[in-house]
């Protein structure tokens, strides 16, 4: 316990892939004293932090569960170990805490309470996807999941092309995983053919395709992504 607690935010890798490929290995130095996490799931974080160096230790850490469907009161407890004065770290699923990640909740009552947050370096499959397009990396935004229904999501699609179109913008956005082929079908089905669009998948790991065509193009292709991890740029300047 200390008087000036820390919340540190702990980037996970992307997939199964070795931990010193993807993170800093100062991050377990900096960590290794902390006894609290902030989690989406309790047993992916068991195992990650197993594979970061916590192999051992494992059932002395207590965990405090925050995703899409905690509360207020739920916040509240996690938050407790800072409020006692105990330094915390908050993992995500995969890839940078915070981002596209329930767990900006917890980070925005620490700010409220005056508690440092120190973030570490790691991977983003959004900010990657971007980097490797050749979209506009000046000028994007991301906007998240996609609608469900088809009818809203062509919608949607046909609203990010005229974004990306009157405002140089490139659009990022994801799905759960097993919609990504439909989603992309409504792309190349609604979208310009002049339009470009970047395919992301499985950022980071041995079988890593991330390729930007045009629309036009994309339609002649038989790319089928499945279930895997996904992340789509669409570009229409």
């Amino acid at each position: 316990m200390n008087n000036s607690p820390k919340l540190y935010l702990v980037p996970s890798p992307l997939g199964e892939n070795p931990i010193n490929e993807v993170l800093p290995s100062i991050i377990y130095s900096r960590i290794e004293h902390i006894g609290h996490f902030a989690v989406e799931e309790v047993r992916t974080a068991r195992r990650f932090l197993s594979r970061l160096g916590f192999k051992g230790r494992i059932d002395s850490l207590k965990f405090y569960t925050i995703n899409e469907h905690s509360s207020d009161a739920d916040i509240e407890a996690a938050f407790a170990p800072l409020a006692a004065g105990n330094d915390m770290a908050l993992i995500s699923e995969a890839g940078l805490p915070a981002v596209a990640d329930p767990g900006a909740l917890l980070v925005a009552k620490a700010h409220r309470n005056d508690i440092e947050v120190v973030p570490f370096v790691g991977p983003s499959s959004l900010m990657m996807a971007l980097m490797a397009s050749g979209m506009n990396g000046q000028s994007f935004a991301f906007a998240g999941y996609i609608p469900v229904k088809r009818d809203e999501r062509k919608k949607r699609v046909r609203e990010l092309e005229s974004r990306s179109a009157h405002q140089d913008e490139t659009e990022i956005l994801i799905e759960t995983p097993y919609r990504n082929d439909s989603l992309f079908a409504d792309i190349l089905e609604v979208c310009n053919p002049s339009t470009r669009v970047c395919v992301a998948v499985d950022i980071t790991m041995p079988d890593q395709y991330i390729r930007t065509k045009t629309v036009a193009q994309w339609r002649k292709s038989d790319l089928k992504i499945d279930k895997r991890p996904c992340v789509f740029l669409i570009y229409a300047r």
